[in-house]
């Protein structure tokens, strides 16, 4: 059974950094592309960052320079460190999993609220 965990959420001051983990289990992490999505209420869910096996990272332009994703294949976990927080920054972080193009794994997600 697979599972994506998503834990690190929580309520923030503007400026502020949170750190997201996500623990996998039941798949062969290493192998799987994983990355970061996120919801606002009313929205579409969004594109974060990813971080494929290969480990070159990919960001959307929103969070460049204020985000980092990482991951430890030892710990099958994937990290979204987040910095500088915005208000426009709230919502539901969701964790992915994906291999080729039928294996796709969504967390269960974890709420950021950044406000004053």
């Amino acid at each position: 059974q697979v599972q994506l965990v998503e834990s690190g959420g929580g309520l923030v001051q503007p400026g502020g950094s949170l750190r997201l983990s996500c623990v996998a289990s039941g798949i062969t992490f290493s192998m799987y592309n994983m990355g970061w999505y996120r919801q606002a209420p009313g929205k579409q869910r969004e594109l974060v960052a990813t971080i494929p096996s290969g480990r070159s990272t990919n960001y959307a332009d929103s969070v460049k320079g204020r985000f980092t994703i990482s991951r430890d294949n030892a710990k099958n976990t994937v990290y979204l460190q987040m910095n500088s927080l915005k208000p426009e920054d709230t919502a539901v972080y969701y964790c992915n999993a994906v291999l080729g193009r039928n294996l796709d794994y969504w967390g269960q997600g974890t709420q950021v609220t950044v406000s004053s």
